[in-house]
């Protein structure tokens, strides 16, 4: 087989409709778009949300709350996700990235203190809850800000 030879499988190809090419093609004169009226006109057509007149879904439905467009997203591990590190490693945002743990966009990652933890890790560029600080530093690790 060649690259000349090659062919698309029976029926899966379709030729387009080729529309406004003459009144005995089928779709000659008004081209499918019946007549008159607003979407038979060149860029006629009603935008996303429009709902022929009646009062539309996003303004009938009541507004709640308050988005803050500042917020912080971190992203939060607990201290026994931390014992897939070797013992004496660092653990930073770099690792935390390769091992899998943090994936996606973040403002920074949390260490809460779900969890128990024995090796003696050194936390860098993370904030740490104040139970999970004292499981890092009890099994013998630090914690730099």
């Amino acid at each position: 087989m060649k690259l000349n030879e090659l062919s698309p499988a029976e029926g899966s190809v379709k030729a387009r409709k080729r529309i406004g090419r003459g009144v005995g093609s089928g779709w000659g004169k008004t081209s499918g778009r019946g007549t008159k009226g607003f979407k038979s006109r060149s860029g006629g057509n009603v935008r996303p949300g429009f709902e022929g007149g009646q009062m539309p879904i996003h303004r009938r439905l009541p507004k709640r709350g308050f988005t803050n467009i500042f917020k912080k997203e971190f992203a939060i591990l607990n201290v026994k996700d931390l014992a897939r590190f070797d013992e004496g490693q660092v653990v930073d945002e770099a690792a935390l990235v390769a091992v899998g743990l943090v994936k996606g966009r973040r403002d920074g990652i949390k260490i809460l203190g779900n969890g128990e933890i024995t090796c003696k890790l050194t936390i860098k560029e993370c904030q740490v809850s104040k139970s999970a600080r004292e499981k890092i530093e009890a099994a013998g690790g630090t914690v730099e800000a």
